[in-house]
């Protein structure tokens, strides 16, 4: 069985903004900057074979502390992977909620519908972000059995890995709280080319005590205010 530590990368301004940041690289802001570090710490006291993240700016700096404290054990450089990386918005990425209710009304209507099939102009629909999450995490269980990893990523991601591990529908909001810089454990079981998830903990975020309170996008409320009007 192989082990993935998930961590929601660090804060950026557009988190703070609300805004849709998609595949945009948007880099951390200061805040960002300490989750970071105490992502390290936290961390770099256990086992640890691997450190993966996404290839955006934002996750990328996020593990870095973590591989530099793991590089003086020995560790190996972290790996950087585009199939992990956030679900493209397309048109909308780098707006926020505001603007593209003004500007595409008719598609920010259908986004919060959230049906798995439905994309914006030029982005990716759930189903297919779906798809490419869990063949990227495929690989890299394939390639590091039995080892644990810890993986650098976004929001989104992880909502595609609680849907799995929970057997969840691809339709309808996120459920489940996603906070930046968040520690997640889950650990993978494969037998006969088939690869089941099991979720050890969630959302843990201990370890930044004291910090200023997170943004929330609220997936479920947005989904109900658009059933009222």
């Amino acid at each position: 069985m192989t082990r993935l530590i998930l961590v929601r990368h660090g804060e950026t301004e557009w988190n703070r903004q609300l805004r849709f940041q998609g595949q945009v690289d948007v880099p951390l802001n200061a805040t960002g900057h300490e989750q970071a570090l105490r992502v390290a710490r936290r961390l770099a006291a256990g086992e640890v074979h691997q450190v993966v993240s996404s290839d955006l700016a934002r996750a990328r700096q996020t593990a870095a502390p973590l591989a530099e404290l793991l590089a003086r054990r020995g560790a190996p450089d972290p790996i950087e992977s585009a199939a992990l990386r956030e679900q493209s918005f397309g048109a909308v990425d780098g707006m926020s909620v505001d603007e593209i209710k003004r500007q595409h009304p008719d598609a920010w209507n259908q986004w919060v519908g959230f049906h798995a099939d439905y994309a914006f102009d030029g982005g990716e629909s759930t189903r297919r972000f779906h798809g490419r999450v869990l063949q990227g995490l495929r690989e890299l269980v394939n390639t590091h059995p039995g080892q644990t990893l810890v993986v650098v990523t976004h929001g989104g991601v992880l909502d595609m890995v609680w849907r799995s591990a929970r057997a969840l529908s691809l339709h309808g909001p996120r459920e489940t709280h996603i906070p930046n810089g968040g520690v997640n454990q889950v650990q993978v079981h494969v037998e006969n080319d088939a690869h089941r998830l099991a979720i050890l903990d969630w959302a843990d975020i201990a370890h930044l005590d004291g910090m200023p309170p997170q943004p929330v996008y609220d997936q479920a409320r947005l989904a109900e205010i658009r059933r009222r009007v």
